[in-house]
């Protein structure tokens, strides 16, 4: 799912593109995309775009008749830009919206559709699509603190949490997690200042840095191949893998259908946690340090 520095770097491109133009036309090839029924797609036609923002992780696109189209591109949602002149976007997109110097549409990946769009009027329409997680980049550290611990939750579920946090998800909250050397399974309300003060800076040093280092691979182009997995992160998506601070190996819990990953050695003082699938299989035989999983695996390649 689009985060914070993606959905940043979407909106920059869409700046470039978009914004002082007359939105021409509008076509909508999946009904389902749409949720709301009023202020219709007609409303926005022939209207131009005076602001772009991001509320959580959505892109709105304000125009000068004070109605919003909100994208929330969800975990497979991405949208793509193609230049006046060239082919234009086939069936696989769920909506196009032609500009006088190109098309803009969405498409998303798979079967399950749940890439969302709202039509809605003036702030207080914004103000209903908004989850009111807090901007951390735009926060002090008391108000931090504040709704961190409003309530006890793991890290992990209160970093990726759209009404205590906004913008951050699975992808950069491993990436938070481990920056901070904090376990994703922490109580919110057991940690001490210096880790909360630890985990502030992370937050902010983590977004900033990585919307930088996305700027500068996209340049001026529209972001294309946007995703959660990339080679220079630390430890999302990187499960088996060395850990590049003490280059132990970076460790998993899978629950549904996501995961999350961690380095033993730099975040839980060398504890395992409990991955739901595979403790349930193992109960007791469950090793609890990475001594003990090396040991097993030892066993397993003999």
């Amino acid at each position: 799912m689009p985060e914070y520095p993606d959905i940043t770097v979407y909106i920059d491109a869409l700046e470039r593109r978009i914004l002082g133009r007359v939105l021409e036309s509008v076509e909508l090839h999946s009904y389902f995309l749409l949720r709301t029924a009023e202020p219709s797609l007609e409303a926005v036609v022939g209207a131009k775009v005076t602001q772009l923002r991001r509320i959580g992780k959505r892109i709105a696109i304000g125009f000068d008749n004070d109605v919003w189209m909100v994208f929330h591109l969800m975990i497979a949602g991405r949208l793509h830009w193609r230049d006046a002149g060239k082919k234009a976007p086939g069936k696989n997109a769920l909506i196009s919206l032609q500009f006088p110097n190109g098309v803009l549409f969405l498409t998303e990946a798979g079967t399950k559709k749940r890439a969302s769009l709202h039509l809605v009027r003036e702030e207080a329409g914004l103000a209903q699509v908004n989850p009111g997680g807090l901007e951390i980049l735009e926060s002090d550290l008391p108000a931090f603190q504040q709704a961190l611990t409003r309530n006890n939750h793991t890290l992990k579920r209160a970093l990726t949490d759209p009404h205590i946090f906004s913008g951050v998800g699975n992808a950069y909250s491993d990436e938070i997690l481990h920056a901070a050397r904090l376990s994703p399974i922490a109580q919110t309300q057991k940690l001490s200042a210096e880790e909360i003060e630890r985990l502030y800076q992370a937050c902010r040093t983590c977004l900033t840095t990585w919307t930088q280092r996305l700027r500068d691979q996209y340049g001026d182009a529209f972001p294309e191949k946007v995703t959660a997995f990339r080679e220079d992160m630390a430890v999302h998506g990187r499960y088996n893998l060395p850990c590049p601070v003490c280059g132990g190996t970076v460790q998993r819990i899978r629950y549904a259908t996501n995961e999350t990953n961690y380095c033993p050695n730099c975040q839980t003082e060398g504890r395992l946690l409990a991955d739901r699938a595979l403790s349930r299989l193992l109960k007791k035989d469950w090793p609890k340090s990475v001594e003990e999983l090396e040991k097993i695996r030892g066993k397993s390649h003999h």
